[in-house]
């Protein structure tokens, strides 16, 4: 294996610290030299953490050292209690908090007053129980507010598959660590599309999990209105199963508890558990919504999904899954979290936040949500919730499981695109004059399963005339992140993925 281990995923990499081919520390040394020699041309890692990580990956090569002594690290990986141990991560710049770490959100104020946690957060204490080890934290936009990666505060990050490109947002600077071959595994957060889009733009898996499967103790509660929920970015689908085991483990008092899995059951398990035939609807939206080359990659992926045995019932979509409505309403949820979280670091900081201090259109995003009456904040929660309960009568009740036939009364699955059109230029979706519109075209696809809190996974399936990737999406109903993974790991077996090793010569 060879030293920087570039493509490796993370249960590889463990694997070759398990049998001694490859060292922890070597292996974050060349984690680190890749970071420090790409960071100017990508500005993904915004606070580099090598003398810690160094440390860490140290004292895990260590205890690998006595498992092979004492006999104790060969065979499943999980048997030691840190399946993951030494292998190099990163931290998006957003939730996950570090004490003592860099906290800064995209926040030009935060970077000002310099500003660090003051505790670990229940998710990176899971993430470190599991032997992960933080290279640093990545660039995010403002409060991860959009689709792109672009912050005032920070400045761009590039697609390292073309680098006048965007990676996504809002977990872009993550999505491009994952992609460029620094980390196999990075954290994540999707209120809005924002582990889904970066891991299209950047040839990734981007997996959404179910709204409560993931803890957002101590510090945060309903989450952007319940949208937003962590997760990881990662390079294989063994990787994404084997993630959400560590992360999906709830912390007492919070408000969300997903469907919990059976006693001999885990989301790494569900790789190898034969699927029956499926009923899987697609839909690219109303003509027009989706561009040719989106509509190409959809069709492609569910002419695969067709070979291998499953039911493809084209241009079928819920009942108001595409509703002018839910945008009107979620806006109304968006606006007044924004005001919300602008009045609560005011109350932090002791003194009034200002126009100064943010980026235009997050202030006109909490200005609009200060001044909207309580009670149409309450309505829009309302009808959004029974437009939930419309649209999830089209998901099988036992989907799941993942044992469902194609006689059931509902679709197992639904498969639409994740972007409406190919990854755009650094600067598109950031244009001061049609930025939100833009945004609101490309993300079509995307906004629905954070209202409706279901799981959604995208995979890395085809690309464009330029070679750039594209991303396709599998929605299930609520708690089946287990037949997510097992149908993107049926699609990966039958060499349904583009490849990492496909960037282009001319990419870091």
């Amino acid at each position: 294996m060879s030293a920087d281990h570039r493509f490796t995923d993370a249960t590889a990499l463990a694997q070759a610290f398990s049998t001694g081919e490859a060292d922890p520390t070597e292996a974050m040394q060349a984690a680190l030299e890749r970071m420090e020699r790409l960071h100017p041309a990508l500005n993904a890692v915004i606070h580099p953490r090598p003398e810690r990580a160094l440390a860490e990956a140290e004292a895990s090569a260590q205890r690998w050292s006595r498992r092979r002594a004492d006999g104790d690290a060969l065979g499943d990986m999980s048997d030691t209690g840190v399946p993951f141990d030494g292998v190099p991560m990163a931290i998006k710049d957003l939730g996950c908090e570090q004490a003592g770490e860099f906290h800064h959100a995209g926040a030009r104020f935060l970077v000002d007053l310099g500003w660090r946690g003051s505790l670990d957060s229940h998710l990176y204490g899971l993430l470190r129980g599991a032997g992960l080890v933080s290279v640093g934290r990545t660039n995010t936009p403002e409060f991860g507010t959009t689709i792109t990666t672009e912050p005032d505060a920070y400045g761009p990050t590039a697609n390292p598959w073309s680098l006048g490109r965007s990676p996504g947002g809002s977990s872009g600077g993550s999505a491009a660590a994952v992609a460029a071959g620094i980390v196999p595994v990075a954290h994540g957060n999707d209120g809005g599309g924002s582990i889904r889009v970066p891991a299209a733009a950047c040839g990734l898996v981007g997996l959404k999990p179910t709204r409560g499967r993931v803890s957002t103790a101590p510090r945060l509660g309903e989450h952007r209105g319940g949208f937003a929920v962590d997760g990881m970015l990662t390079r294989t689908v063994r990787d994404a199963a084997r993630c959400l085991d560590i992360i999906s483990r709830p912390a007492p008092g919070d408000p969300y508890i997903a469907p919990p899995l059976g006693p001999d059951e885990s989301f790494a398990g569900a790789l190898t558990v034969p699927l029956p035939p499926l009923r899987i609807a697609v839909s690219t939206g109303s003509p027009g919504r989706a561009s040719p080359p989106v509509r190409r990659a959809v069709e492609q992926a569910a002419d695969l999904l067709a070979r291998l045995g499953h039911r493809i019932e084209p241009d079928t979509a819920p009942d108001g899954w595409f509703s002018a409505e839910l945008a009107d309403h979620t806006i109304v949820v968006r606006t007044v979290g924004m005001a919300t979280e602008l009045a609560g670091w005011e109350e932090r900081l002791g003194r009034p936040m200002t126009s100064d201090d943010v980026e235009p259109a997050n202030w006109w995003s909490a200005e609009l949500g200060a001044s909207l009456p309580a009670s149409v904040y309450v309505q829009a929660l309302e009808e959004l919730a029974r437009w939930r309960r419309r649209v999830m009568a089209f998901w099988n009740a036992d989907a799941p499981t993942g044992t469902n036939t194609p006689e059931g009364d509902g679709f197992d699955l639904l498969m639409t695109p994740v972007l409406a059109d190919v990854t755009p230029p650094l600067g598109y979706l950031a244009d001061p004059a049609d930025g939100a519109r833009r945004i609101a075209e490309l993300a079509a696809f995307v906004n629905q399963a954070n209202v409706s809190g279901q799981p959604a996974i995208s995979l890395p399936t085809a690309v464009d005339a330029d070679g750039l990737p594209l991303g396709v999406q599998l929605h299930a109903a609520h708690g089946g992140e287990r037949l997510l993974l097992a149908v993107a790991q049926q699609i990966s077996n039958a060499d349904g993925f583009i490849s990492l090793g496909d960037l282009p010569p001319e990419s870091p």
